[in-house]
């Protein structure tokens, strides 16, 4: 080849790899450059993967797409794998006389009376070889061949840097996969139903049902006092669902301005209002396949609430300022603490959507309701709270657990869980004890672990302290009287007051 036309050749390869920003058509279109103007029979630009050392066919120039796929090499294999191990070129002037070559892509078999060469060269980046470059030509001769290994190594430095990114970006996205897997599993095992903290009748009803709705498709109507675990109840439903690997999409409808909850729900057309510069994908839109959680619905906008409807019924929306329907498979989970009832017959809500939301309601009972929950609850937000704020806390006093049992809860298990929290940040001993939980649980006139007097209140905290030290130190009076700072005498006179036998801690 002359000069001229290698420089001409060189030339047409840059303006390729510079051609198309998706890095593999630039490279398939460096091979097709190469077949044309060297005669190839076929190219190949392999690959090692950074992390198993695994080699692979990334573009092929001559090849079914089918054989790509399924061949691979490992480093040292063949003629591929030791150019790619030792870093070195490879010529082979005769294919048929050469016996490490393995002819893996089966295609050379076709070639009748021709003789082919095969030339080999690494490519390299920084003296680290993360792939090669092959030829297959007509044979031609030796200067023919040291020309084409010439080139191909020419070749194998220009393509170097797509190359590296391609890898790169192929192991960003292996990351973000196993990242993505990952964290799905952790959201499926966070959100099962079995994670549902209660063993009252109550909640055992709430689990079924959560259990028998979460394969259905039906729609579903969460209602409950604020606080009571809404969300937690739509999350276990479609982590335990069907569509527990497509998105799942919550909206707080009282938290969207009336004239934007449109926009929100069904997206909208550029210029459809003031301020739409751009066209806009709703949520309905991005959920599609999955599920979609309309939380606070009885605060829904009317006209809002008409639209919702059409897609209840007839599985599609309209974008806001659009004419063209657009398809929905969007399971729709609802929840509201509001009466919806009464909202229907004064006219705030519209009774035919209510019908259409309320296929399959769950209730879920307010704290006061299950009070059998509330120690399971307590421990379980006690051992999260000790793990997260790293304390030495190993549990809840009786006096303690009898004040949140006393307790009304309005907040529900939301309002437990803060208490809870703050007493771990308060708590600097190994148990939380009365004085730890919020001046809310010690007042009011029915609880009756609160003190009538100054005096009964001294006693109360006394016997909780002795009782705790005997805990703590298995029954030894001693050690229990040097642990809270009193004489051995006096701690014995407490305790005998108190009706407090050292014997039954040991």
């Amino acid at each position: 080849m002359k000069s001229i036309e290698e420089i001409s050749l060189l030339y047409e390869i840059s303006e390729a790899l510079n051609q198309h920003m998706d890095m593999k058509k630039s490279l398939i279109k460096v091979l097709s450059v190469l077949s044309e103007s060297l005669n190839l029979v076929r190219g190949i630009i392999f690959l090692t993967n950074s992390e198993t050392g695994e080699i692979r066919i990334e573009i092929a120039h001559g090849i079914s797409e089918e054989t790509t796929r399924q061949i691979k090499y490992l480093p040292g294999e063949g003629i591929v794998g030791q150019v790619i191990e030792s870093g070195n070129h490879a010529v082979v002037p005769r294919i048929s006389k050469e016996p490490l070559f393995l002819d893996k892509t089966d295609s050379r078999k076709i070639v009748q009376g021709q003789e082919y060469s095969f030339i080999c060269v690494p490519i390299k980046k920084d003296n680290r070889v993360v792939g090669a470059i092959s030829a297959d030509r007509p044979y031609e001769g030796k200067k023919a061949l040291a020309t084409g290994e010439k080139l191909l190594s020419v070749v194998a430095t220009m393509v170097a840097h797509h190359v590296i990114n391609i890898e790169t970006v192929r192991v960003e996205k292996e990351q973000l996969k196993t990242e993505n897997v990952r964290l799905k599993s952790e959201l499926e095992n966070k959100y099962s139903f079995t994670n549902i903290i209660g063993n009252s009748n109550k909640m055992r009803e709430v689990l079924q049902m959560i259990s028998q709705v979460s394969s259905a498709s039906a729609t579903v109507l969460i209602r409950g006092e604020s606080g009571t675990g809404k969300e937690l109840v739509a999350n276990a439903i479609h982590y335990n669902s069907e569509r527990n690997h497509q998105p799942f999409i919550k909206i707080n409808c009282a938290a969207i301005p009336e004239n934007l909850i449109e926009s929100e729900l069904f997206g909208h057309e550029k210029g459809a209002f003031t301020g739409a510069s751009h066209q806009k994908k709703g949520k309905f839109e991005i959920a599609n396949k999955g599920t979609i959680f309309l939380d606070e619905i009885g605060n829904m906008d009317p006209s809002a609430q008409v639209k919702l409807l059409r897609v209840l019924q007839e599985k599609e929306f309209e974008r806001v300022g659009g004419y063209q329907p657009i398809k929905s498979d969007v399971r729709i989970v609802a929840a509201t603490n509001a009466n919806l009832e009464d909202m229907v017959s004064q006219g705030k809500f519209r009774d035919d959507l209510y019908f259409r939301l309320n296929v399959f309601p769950i209730y879920i009972p307010s704290l006061r309701m299950r009070k059998t929950d509330i120690i399971l609850l307590a421990d379980h937000f006690l051992e999260k709270y000790v793990k997260e704020h790293s304390k030495e806390i190993k549990r809840i006093t009786t006096p303690a657990i009898d004040m949140m049992m006393e307790y009304h809860w309005p907040g529900n298990v939301r309002e437990l869980e803060n208490c809870l929290e703050r007493a771990v940040i308060l708590c600097n001993e190994g148990a939380v004890h009365s004085y730890h939980l919020p001046a809310t649980l010690q007042t009011g006139t029915k609880s009756k672990t609160l003190p009538l007097s100054l005096e009964e209140a001294v006693e109360s905290l006394e016997k909780e302290i002795i009782m705790d030290s005997l805990k703590n130190t298995r029954g030894n009076i001693n050690k229990a009287a040097k642990l809270i700072g009193i004489t051995v005498r006096k701690y014995a006179y407490k305790a005998a007051k108190y009706q407090i036998n050292y014997k039954d801690y040991r």
